[in-house]
């Protein structure tokens, strides 16, 4: 699948989007969903570990397809772990579903009515990591809490610039 064949399959938008992008906040809860227990990892990296196997099984799974996923968003260890000897964005690609990098690095705290992403100081050398292994689009989010005029502007300028620096790397 080229970029002319993703962009395609998701303006068509038939199916949804898999979120496999649970980093360490959320990851004990994603595992403790699938029946692993917290004393199954002593470290992070072996948490990362049960993560990615739990993702790569779900990427085998013969239900995973682009016939019903469209695209999948992957956390920056996601995309540069494999399944089976494949880089993960390329075992999608296979399958027909289109890769998503998540950029954020979480949300400030609240102001203004309005939670925008943190700083994210490495980011052009994650897109350009991401675009060499055939990652699609980003995935970033800020939250507005108070849906107020200035919330929503603080929000959009924030995503517009990103946007901005995201493209300057495509």
């Amino acid at each position: 699948m080229n970029t002319a064949d993703m962009t395609a399959k998701i303006a068509a938008g038939q199916g949804f989007i898999a979120a496999l992008d649970q980093s360490g906040g959320s990851t004990p809860k994603a595992l403790a969903g699938y029946g692993v227990a917290a004393d199954a990892w002593s470290n992070e990296e072996e948490m990362y570990g049960l993560i990615h196997d739990m993702r790569s099984r779900i990427i085998r799974s013969k239900a995973f397809t682009g016939d019903k996923v469209i695209g999948a968003i992957l956390f920056e260890r996601t995309m540069d772990g494999s399944v089976d000897g494949k880089p993960t964005p390329t075992a999608l690609i296979e399958k027909g579903v289109v890769p998503f990098i998540k950029i954020d690095k979480g949300l400030e705290d609240e102001a203004n009515g309005v939670q925008l992403m943190k700083p994210m100081p490495d980011l052009d050398a994650l897109l350009t990591k991401s675009k060499a292994l055939g990652v699609y689009g980003t995935k970033e989010r800020s939250v507005i809490n108070s849906p107020t005029a200035k919330a929503s502007r603080l929000s959009s300028n924030s995503s517009l610039k990103l946007a901005s620096r995201c493209s300057a790397t495509a």
